[in-house]
């Protein structure tokens, strides 16, 4: 999909589905072009929609064909797996473009708050590209929590290399379409281009309510930890999107007849982004995620 102004302007990509399950983003980039039609003042704004139709066409987070992840398969290889070249296809299409900024947008666990990840800042990363994507990340209005993991087989690692700011986009749950995520995604993604001066206007449309402190541009440390230690079934004291103190519990684990095994408690200040999607959990599984302060 392509919408072209007339005036010369920054070049911007939107990319969505790249796992297949996470359907969000497609319907996202159809309304931000539905709505930009001729409000585009200047530059390019192109997307790919579904990256991975096979993955889908079967509700399946891989390549069905050949189970790769296709955002651990960039920047590609046209010689490679099936995941490797549709990466390269992809990769390719977007440099060729020259882009100034790319957007890809993914969803989390079933029960969790829309946030904009950042990558680790990596010394392979061109001067200065990690911190346009941090400036451009503030204009989204969204919390904003950077990687801990390296991952440098993702399509926004790859982009950063080349020197090509690239924020990725966590809406909320994957397989079905929450309506109130998807005007979140939109109006995070309008207030991107308006950022540009590329359209007109900004979205303050409040997504959900957090303490000033984590609203102006303050960047929070992703984690899943602490982990469970015990086998058993995850009762929530937390909800996504509450604050939780230093030494706070968020979840008990109790076994089959309801004796407490685990209160599991927060290593740091941090917000709550979102819950497992698994009710039953083993010693070494994640049970929550957190943006953390420390």
């Amino acid at each position: 999909m392509s919408a072209v102004s007339d005036k010369k302007g920054p070049v911007v990509w939107l990319t969505a589905c790249i796992h297949g399950d996470e359907i969000a983003g497609v319907v996202i980039i159809q309304e931000i072009f539905r709505k930009i039609r001729r409000r585009l003042l200047c530059g390019e704004l192109h997307a790919f929609p579904i990256m991975n139709p096979t993955g889908f066409e079967t509700g399946s987070r891989n390549i069905t064909v050949s189970s790769e992840d296709l955002n651990r398969s960039f920047p590609g290889d046209p010689e490679g797996s099936p995941g490797k070249r549709i990466a390269g296809i992809i990769f390719n299409t977007i440099m060729d473009t020259s882009p100034d900024l790319v957007l890809d947008l993914h969803n989390d666990w079933n029960k969790s708050i829309p946030y904009v990840l950042l990558d680790r800042n990596l010394e392979s990363f061109p001067s200065g590209v990690h911190a346009m994507s941090r400036n451009l990340a503030v204009a989204t209005g969204f919390l904003i929590v950077e990687d801990t993991d390296i991952m440098t087989g993702t399509l926004s690692c790859n982009l950063l290399m080349k020197g090509v700011p690239s924020l990725t986009f966590e809406l909320g749950e994957p397989n079905r379409i929450n309506e109130k995520n998807v005007a979140a995604g939109v109006g995070a993604l309008w207030n991107i281009l308006a950022h540009m001066g590329m359209v007109a206007g900004v979205n303050d449309t409040v997504i959900y309510d957090l303490p000033p402190v984590y609203s102006r541009g303050m960047v929070l440390r992703y984690s899943e930890r602490p982990y469970s230690s015990k086998s058993g079934i995850i009762r929530f004291i937390s909800e996504p999107g509450d604050v939780v103190k230093k030494g706070q519990p968020f979840a008990r684990i109790v076994n089959a007849f309801g004796k407490n095994l685990q209160t599991v408690h927060a290593l740091d200040d941090a917000i709550v982004l979102g819950h497992t999607d698994s009710s039953v959990v083993f010693p070494g599984m994640p049970i929550t995620a957190f943006g953390m302060l420390g």
